[in-house]
Parts: C-alpha cells; sequence; structure tokens
C-alpha cells in the first residue's frame, strides 16, 4: 500500500504531505482544489506523461514521492519501497527506486504492477490485452494451473529445439565453410600438442632466458664467495678446533657448529654451480623457447585464456563437426521430437481451450451483472477467445533454412503455431450500447464510463487481482442515486483485498469511506496553495451532508449520518 505521498511544487500544490491507508481512501473537496492533481501526480510516479507547465508557477523542479509498504515484495527493504520523480523545467528528470537512479521506461515497468490508475487511459493493466489471458487463467484458477505448468514446460522444450533446428541447418556452402573453419581449429591446436600447466612452465623459462646474462653474472659471484676457497678456510678452521676439543665442552660444540657450515657450505656450492650449468642456453634452444611460447600466447587469444579452456573449446568443436558431418541424421531426429511435443502442447491446448471457453462464459456473466448493477444496462462484456488454428509454413529459403527432402519444401505443408500460454489469444471486449460491435476495451473514449467498466470488472476479479493499488477518478461521473450507491458498495468490496483511492462527488460513495480527506485552497501572500486533512467521524459527516445538499443543515446532517450508518 501507499503509506505516504509528498508532492511538491505541481500546479497550485506548494508542499503536500498525504498518509493514506489500507482500505477504502476517499478524497472529497472544493472543485478546482486540486483533487486531480493528487492523481496527476500519482500518474508521474508510474512513469506516466508529465508538462513542464505542471510545475508550480516560479518555481524550478516539480517532486513526487512514494512510501509503499510491501513486505513481500523482494524490492522492500524493511518493507519499504521509495519511489521519487524530480523534473526541472531545464528538462532534466531523475527517477529512482530506493534511491537507486532508472530510467522513466524502467519507472513505468515496475510500478505497472503496482499501481492501477483509472480515468485516464495510462496504466492501466486491464486495458492490455496481453494481460488478459492472464486474468482469465487466475480467475479458473487450480483448475487449468496444472496444464498450464505441463505445458510451459513442453513449450520450453520445443522452442530449445526450434533454436537448434534454426542453428543446424543451412546451405551446403555455409554447412562447408563451418566445417573447413572448425576443421582447421581442431588441427591448429592438434598440433600444438598443448599440455595442461605447460603454459607458465615455458612462460617461466622465457623469464629465465630473457634474464639469463643478470642471472648468470650474480650467480658467478655468489660461486666465488662461497666456493673452494670459503670450504678451504672452514676446513682448516675445524683441523685447528679438533686439536683442542677435549680441553672444554665448549670447543666442542664450536666445532660441531663448523663441521655442520662446512656441509652445508658444500651442499650450496653445488647446488650454485647446477643453477650456472641450467643457464647454459644456446641460440637454437632460445628460439625454441620464444617459438613456443609465441604460439601457446596465440592459442589463448584465439581460443581460450588457458591450456584446459583451450583444450575444452576444442572438444566442443570436435563434437559440433561430428553434428554437422552427420547433420541429416541429427535433425531427422530432432523433428521427429518436436513432433511428439507438439501432439502433447496439441492435446494440452485443447483441453486449455475447453477450460477457458467455459469460464470465459462465466466470467462474461459475472461482470455483465455488475454493469447491470452499475447502472449500465446496455453495456455488454465479452471474453473473446481465438484458437489458433494451423497455419502456411513460410517459404525455408526466406528463414535461411535448408530442406532435408524435397517432400518437407513444399510451402502448402502445415504447421502448428504456439503460445507461451497454449493455442488461445484472450480479449476483453465490450459494447455499451445496443446495436454497437463489440470493442477492445481501449476504444472506450469517456472516462467515466470505462472508471465504472474498470470498476464493474475489478469487483469480480479482486481475488485473483495481483495489483494492491487501484485509483479511481472520475468514477461517480454522469451518475447518480442507486448507480452511486452500488459504485460505493463495489469500491467498499474491492477495499477488503486492495488499497483504494478514490476521488468522489457522490454523498453515497463517500459515506462508504475507511478514512475521508478534505482537499482545499487558500490563498497567502498573494499565491493559491492546495491542503489536504484527515477528518474524523464528525467532519466526515458533515462533509457527506455537504456534498449532498450544498450545506450542513440539520436534515442533510441526520440524511448524512443514515448514510454512514449503512456503510
Amino acid at each position: 500500500m501507499i503509506s505516504t505521498l509528498h508532492i511538491k511544487n505541481i500546479g497550485i500544490i506548494e508542499d503536500l504531505v498525504l498518509n493514506l491507508n489500507n482500505g477504502l481512501n476517499i478524497l472529497t473537496g472544493e472543485t478546482g482544489a486540486g483533487k486531480t492533481l493528487i492523481i496527476d501526480s500519482l500518474q508521474i510516479a508510474t512513469g506516466g506523461r508529465f508538462s513542464k507547465e505542471m510545475i508550480r508557477h516560479g518555481e524550478e523542479f516539480s517532486f513526487v514521492e512514494l512510501s509503499l509498504y510491501m513486505p513481500n515484495n523482494k524490492n522492500a527493504i524493511d518493507g519499504n519501497i521509495i519511489i521519487s520523480r524530480e523534473i526541472h523545467t531545464n528538462g532534466r528528470n531523475s527517477c529512482k527506486i530506493n534511491g537507486r537512479l532508472v530510467t522513466v521506461s524502467e519507472l513505468k515497468v515496475f510500478m505497472q504492477n503496482i499501481i492501477d490508475i483509472h480515468g485516464q487511459m495510462d496504466n492501466q493493466s486491464l486495458l492490455d490485452s496481453s494481460m488478459h489471458i492472464k486474468y482469465l487463467d487466475n480467475f479458473i484458477g487450480e483448475k487449468i494451473n496444472p496444464l498450464k505448468t505441463e505445458y510451459t514446460k513442453l513449450y520450453n522444450e520445443y522452442k530449445r529445439i526450434l533454436t537448434e533446428l534454426k542453428n543446424n541447418f543451412g546451405d551446403d556452402k555455409e554447412k562447408q565453410r563451418k566445417l573447413d573453419l572448425l576443421r582447421y581449429q581442431i588441427k591448429e591446436i592438434d598440433v600444438a600438442n598443448l599440455k595442461v600447466g605447460e603454459d607458465v612452465e615455458v612462460e617461466n623459462l622465457r623469464e629465465r632466458i630473457n634474464n639469463s646474462e643478470k642471472i648468470q653474472n650474480n650467480l658467478n659471484e655468489v660461486d666465488n664467495e662461497i666456493g673452494e676457497i670459503s670450504i678451504d678456510s672452514v676446513s682448516n678452521a675445524i683441523r685447528a678446533l679438533e686439536k683442542v676439543e677435549t680441553l672444554d665442552t665448549k670447543y666442542e660444540n664450536t666445532l660441531n657448529t663448523l663441521k655442520s657450515i662446512y656441509y652445508d657450505l658444500q651442499e650450496l656450492s653445488r647446488d650454485v654451480k647446477a643453477f650456472k650449468d641450467e643457464m647454459e642456453f644456446d641460440e637454437e634452444e632460445r628460439q625454441k623457447i620464444e617459438q613456443r611460447a609465441d604460439l601457446i600466447h596465440d592459442l589463448k587469444r584465439k581460443y581460450g585464456n588457458d591450456i584446459e579452456e583451450i583444450l575444452r573449446y576444442k572438444e566442443e568443436i570436435s563434437n559440433e563437426v561430428e553434428k554437422i558431418e552427420n547433420s541429416e541424421e541429427y535433425i531427422l531426429n530432432l523433428k521427429k521430437e518436436l513432433k511428439n511435443i507438439e501432439n502433447k502442447m496439441d492435446s494440452l491446448s485443447i483441453k486449455m481451450n475447453k477450460i477457458r471457453k467455459e469460464y470465459a462464459a462465466i466470467l462474461s456473466s459475472k461482470i455483465n451483472i455488475e454493469l447491470e448493477e452499475l447502472e449500465m444496462k446496455n453495456a455488454k462484456f465479452k471474453v473473446e477467445i481465438k484458437f489458433t488454428e494451423n497455419n502456411v509454413e513460410p517459404d525455408r529459403k526466406e528463414l535461411g533454412l535448408q530442406c532435408i527432402a524435397s517432400d518437407e519444401c513444399d510451402n502448402s505443408k502445415k504447421i502448428d503455431q504456439y503460445y507461451k500460454d497454449g493455442k488461445d489469444k484472450v480479449q476483453f471486449l465490450i459494447s455499451t450500447n445496443i446495436g454497437e460491435e463489440d470493442k477492445p476495451l481501449i476504444k472506450i473514449a469517456s472516462g467515466g464510463e470505462m472508471s465504472r467498466i474498470m470498476l464493474g470488472i475489478k469487483n469480480v476479479l479482486a481475488d485473483v487481482d495481483e495489483v494492491p493499488i487501484m485509483v479511481f477518478d472520475e468514477i461517480d461521473t454522469g451518475i447518480s442515486g442507486k448507480a452511486a450507491k452500488s459504485v460505493g458498495e463495489k469500491l467498499k468490496q474491492i477495499a477488503k483485498n486492495h488499497q483504494v483511492i478514490c476521488i468522489t462527488h457522490q454523498a453515497n460513495i463517500a459515506a462508504k469511506g475507511d478514512y475521508n480527506y478534505y482537499i482545499s485552497k487558500k490563498v497567502e501572500e498573494g499565491r493559491t496553495i492546495t491542503s489536504i486533512k484527515q477528518l474524523n467521524e464528525e467532519e466526515t459527516i458533515n462533509e457527506i451532508a455537504r456534498i449532498a445538499s450544498g450545506e450542513c443543515s440539520k436534515v442533510a446532517l441526520e440524511h448524512a449520518k443514515e448514510l454512514r450508518k449503512i456503510a
């Protein structure tokens, strides 16, 4: 739900904070006080269109911020989502979701499943025909869900096989070019005779060669310092200590240390000589190592970051070569598998179509009852379902595909067309007057009429509608009495499962509010300012009386109390 709406510098709204609640939130007030600007602000916050003329005169920017409490939404932080949009007179537009900058399009996509605004032609999920099959299936519920789950698995596999077939068809020249390339790559890797880890070893050896002169000079210096002269000196010291070792234990200990040093020096001297021998490279050996390092580097640049990755790539393209060489058999097997899946999908699609037709009639009937109660007795709602029949297969050459056999190149051959939810196309249609043809919902022009139609549909679908917040503007246009009472009752019903925000001029509707707000305007320092106040029960009754009769007379107040009591 929207917990807080903050509006700044839009029209006559200078700085307004509106705290909303769950249930039915009713907004009333004087004409021109700014009620529609509040709906416009919600529209802006959902990524709707914005005109710079909406920015308050004399200000440089406008700002709208929503605090949404949605504990089950994955984007919520501690159950809250903060949406903001700031627009400047220079055209700069800044949209944020939880402080993260997003584009207007991203904001619109994010908000389309959170808020439905009725009375305008934007941001209504029910006007999107691609959503109609979802609404119908949600209305059907568990009777169709297992079939859809099974169909979805088959559909995903169906799409995978189609992709495989497309990727593996091609004319002979294209196929031969690809084979030549892959075989060249395999040969290039094979000839290199790579070994895992070899690249590291060769690079280390190359580094040693490049620094061989420096290493050799320093090893010579080490050899000179710890060579025979040093070893002989330690040997002479040992012989001298051996003559006195029996005179005192400390001489014996020192002698043992010297002997240990003597053996270590001998070992070190041998190691250094071995190191020197290793650093002797002839020019031919040096060139071989350079060439090997360059070859490995070139293969890594083409086929992978290391030798393991290069060898994996070779295995993959070897499998691809085998697949291409045996493409006819491979493709025929794929087509057999595809046909089997299509048969299963056909069966499921027919079953789903039968269920959808049955429930489409039920849904249409329920919504028509709602419309009649909303004083739209001539309106007829219809859920239209079109089952996709077999279509003529397009020319394979246009798709860049190759025929496996001559009979499969027959362009009159029929194939089935499938959608992600089956073979049905669902659309909500309506005729608002006797004798008129059924039209898509988006073709309905009247704002008030559209709002009542949407209200009727939403009331039937309230339990399965996943959009949590509904905003109704101009819901009472052209109605009164019994129709207004019915609209109020339906708003109240929807508000059991959704947060509803409704602007109204009808006492019957205002009386149904769980929370009532009064919007007014005043002039301060030569400027008009909009303000809003949440009404207590006494103030709510006074406002209902004002709406009903234009004044708070005793009779009007009694009538308002009666309406409130009934609500």
